[in-house]
């Protein structure tokens, strides 16, 4: 099961006010529903390829209108031949369309009901019905972290990066070709809209993982900063034994002046010491970490000169 899978599962099973439950039923029959006349009577078909969010859809109206509605089972004959699970409602449809403010007349309302747009609890339900009817999340063990609600309508995806930002969330859209959508890419901002909509088991695996992550990163940061250091004393090393032995072989280490000719001569005996060891160990030392690598370099530049 996929991380966004378990998040909508943990969705589905939490028990919410009445109020703030049908807040949830209006994001998922506006984003998920579809209405068509049938012998001078509307239906209403809501559809999910998640059995979990359909067998919710189904309570939800039963609980509120005591809908009597059915639950279809169907198989996607195009790509992945998944279930496709549809609730139908025959009666009173306009009347529950209308009682969550999906409907006014005949006239669909693609905004979401200033009353929810006002109120903290019905948004955080709305919200909650509209991840579950359109929303996506990556794995938190991903190269990056994404978390997007998809909607058809320009107007109501606008509405929600609006209620999304009134909890901080630091929600931008994007048009797609097909659609709208609001995303969110910071990991603490989606952890955050994981806690909004209520799903707290979903956010102790998201900042578990993310912990993780970040910790495996900071190690291997470090790995990577010591090697590169390494690599540099190595370098730095190598270089200084060439212009030594350069030395040697040209005019001898005899023509040094004194201090030069000792640290040449213990840096030759001592080719993997660092700088500070060279310094604490060096005969006539000890003597500072600047003042090694002062008389190193002035060996490197007397080489150079030959």
């Amino acid at each position: 099961m996929t991380f966004a899978a378990e998040v909508k599962k943990e969705c589905t099973l939490l028990e919410v006010h009445r109020e703030h439950a049908k807040a949830e039923l209006a994001a998922l029959i506006r984003m998920n529903g579809a209405v068509s006349l049938y012998q001078q009577r509307l239906i209403l078909n809501v559809q999910s390829e998640n059995a979990a969010i359909a067998r919710r859809i189904y309570s939800l109206l039963k609980d509120h209108y005591q809908a009597d509605g059915e639950l279809i089972v169907r198989r996607k004959m195009k790509l992945k031949k998944n279930n496709v699970y549809i609730v139908r409602c025959r009666l009173g449809v306009q009347g529950i369309l209308e009682d969550l403010s999906i409907l006014e007349g005949l006239q669909l309302k693609t905004d979401i009901a200033p009353e929810i747009m006002a109120n903290e609890q019905l948004s955080r339900s709305y919200l909650r019905g509209a991840f579950l009817a359109g929303g996506s999340v990556n794995n938190p063990e991903s190269s990056n972290y994404h978390l997007e609600i998809y909607s058809n309508y320009e107007s109501h995806n606008e509405d929600i990066c609006q209620m999304l930002n009134a909890f901080s969330l630091n929600a931008k859209t994007f048009q797609r070709r097909n659609g709208y959508i609001t995303y969110i890419k910071e990991a603490e901002k989606i952890s955050d809209f994981l806690a909004v909509i209520g799903a707290s088991q979903a956010v102790l695996k998201f900042e578990d993982v993310r912990i993780m992550r970040d910790m495996r990163n900071s190690v291997n940061r470090l790995v990577n900063c010591e090697n590169a250091n390494m690599n540099k004393t190595i370098d730095a090393s190598q270089r200084q034994l060439e212009a030594i032995r350069q030395i040697e072989e040209t005019q001898g280490l005899e023509s040094l002046p004194e201090k030069l000719r000792i640290m040449a001569e213990f840096r030759l005996q001592n080719p993997d010491m660092s700088l500070k060891e060279l310094g604490e160990q060096i005969p006539g030392g000890p003597i500072s970490k600047s003042g090694v690598n002062h008389r190193l370099r002035k060996l490197i530049q007397i080489s150079e000169n030959l």
